[in-house]
């Protein structure tokens, strides 16, 4: 597998951290997860739990085996030492300075290290006046600008409902660590990453970002209209809604034809794109008064057929039961010993040498201390001395 033969080691909890984790488990790496003995990650309690086992958690530590260790004993101090020096790879996502408080910040991890691949994901940033500050998804959901500019025009700000700061954070750490070992292969050098969650979500401002930067206005929310294109959004059909995105004016003009109304182009408050976004209450009104005739699953048809990006809005029962997404192995069935099998999110990156695969189901909490500290060198005898101390 491409990440074959190279150690993460994980000190990450919730999403974050761990996602950026499992994408790198995913893709070969050997992910080995310190948990907090008697605690563990806080996901392992959190969504729909069954049988013991919450499958939020499941979903997001696959491939990954788990320790148990406590950082505040210098037992276990000791041991993360010996971790960092066998590991390609160190994640957290502590706030700024708490693992340099526990000696391993990072001039200490590369003295243990120099080779080693430091990542750390925090809320805002390893540096600057809110560097310290706690931040969740929804935080960063409304500190980064996204929430300005989601919802209806006028209504108040919305955040998105799945927690995707965390999950961008998490994929540009992956994708930093990944760029950083190739780097490593060349040099022979390590590096350290930083991603941050506001970061993230700013850089997915996109063009409404990239215009206020040229133009100095604010843009407004416009719900499921396009800020800068029109028509497109969502429209009433006879018995549903159909989503409809004509992202230019060649689509557009297919759409006009595939629901019989070629007149709507010469329409001089029509004719070009500007103009219609100007006028975009009529422009829809125009277009869903012919889609009202039939239905949303006829419209799909024409519409596909005539080479218009458009959808239905599926709930989740109808996604992960959609033949498009059974075909693309967006679900996947793990057994998880002792529970059965369970349902997991599948992976979204298709490698066609060495694809993702599932080696190992989520890890119970401490399911390979002994086995992590016997590679190590630890003896039966002290890896007992360890438990009955509390240091795993």
């Amino acid at each position: 597998m491409p990440l074959s033969g190279i150690r993460v080691l994980d000190l990450t909890r919730i999403l974050s951290g761990p996602f950026c984790s499992l994408m790198l488990a995913d893709m070969g790496a050997d992910v080995i997860k310190v948990e907090t003995p008697g605690e563990g990650d806080p996901v392992r309690n959190q969504g729909v739990v069954r049988d013991g086992l919450s499958w939020y958690f499941a979903n997001y530590n696959r491939n990954k085996r788990s320790i148990t260790l406590n950082l505040k004993s210098a037992e276990g101090r000791d041991i993360l030492r010996k971790l960092v020096a066998e590991s390609d790879v160190l994640v957290e996502n502590y706030r700024p300075g708490v693992l340099a408080r526990m000696g391993f910040g990072e001039a200490q991890l590369h003295e243990i290290k120099p080779d080693l691949v430091y990542c750390n994901i925090s809320g805002f940033g390893t540096s600057g006046p809110y560097r310290d500050r706690p931040a969740f998804d929804f935080i960063a959901q409304a500190m980064s600008g996204f929430m300005s500019i989601t919802g209806e025009a006028d209504g108040v700000p919305v955040r998105a409902a799945p927690p995707i700061s965390d999950l961008i954070a998490g994929l540009y750490g992956a994708l930093g660590i990944c760029a950083a070992l190739v780097g490593r292969g060349r040099t022979g050098q390590g590096e350290t990453i930083g991603a941050g969650l506001v970061n993230g979500m700013v850089s997915f401002l996109s063009f409404l970002g990239a215009n206020y930067l040229a133009s100095g206005e604010l843009p407004t929310r416009t719900g499921n209209d396009h800020a800068i294109v029109a028509p497109y959004g969502l429209f009433r059909t006879k018995d549903g809604e159909v989503a409809i995105a004509p992202s230019n004016d060649a689509v557009y003009a297919r759409l006009l034809d595939a629901i019989g109304a070629p007149e709507l182009r010469d329409r001089p408050d029509f004719r070009t794109n500007a103009l219609r976004v100007a006028n975009r209450r009529a422009i829809n009104a125009a277009i869903e008064e012919r889609l009202r005739t039939n239905s949303t699953e006829h419209w799909i048809d024409v519409l596909n057929a005539a080479g218009v990006p458009c959808g239905r809005v599926m709930n989740l029962a109808e996604v992960f039961g959609d033949p498009q997404i059974l075909d693309q192995e967006m679900v996947i069935d793990v057994d998880q010993p002792g529970r059965g099998a369970i349902k997991m999110l599948g992976f979204p990156m298709k490698l066609s040498n060495n694809p993702c695969r599932v080696r190992r189901p989520a890890p119970e909490i401490g399911a390979h201390t002994e086995e992590v500290l016997t590679d190590l060198g630890f003896s039966p005898i002290e890896i007992g001395k360890l438990r009955a101390s509390g240091v795993i």
